[in-house]
């Protein structure tokens, strides 16, 4: 998971301020709840936080911003190395996405969904 995330361009890189990006094993009830996921294997990665498009001047002291991966799922739908690390990088692109502010609806008009 490491090497999948090194290997993100540097832009995107950039863009990963104040932001944590962690690696959990699967998502919790909590999580799942709060998603609308009934399937553990269905969530592949969470943003947690305030999307920088919604931030004011009131924003501030905060806790970072957090971005969790979840290794269960993405192993278990990937058959390679190779496509997991990919995939990987694509659940992370998602992620930050919506902490840029950006919906899920607004990346399906990107084709990126």
């Amino acid at each position: 998971m490491a090497e999948a995330l090194d290997g993100l361009p540097p832009a995107v890189h950039g863009m990963l301020q104040n932001v944590a990006i962690v690696i959990q094993e699967w998502p919790t009830r909590r999580q799942m709840r709060e998603q609308g996921v009934g399937d553990r294997y269905d969530l592949l990665g969470l943003y947690e936080g305030t999307p920088i498009a919604e931030r004011d001047s009131t924003y501030g002291m905060v806790l970072p911003d957090k971005i969790t991966i979840f290794k269960g799922p993405l192993e278990a739908m990937c058959p390679s190395r190779e496509s997991l690390a990919q995939e990987v990088r694509k659940t992370v692109v998602h992620e930050l996405a919506h902490h840029l502010g950006m919906d899920d609806e607004e990346l399906a008009s990107l084709h990126y969904d």
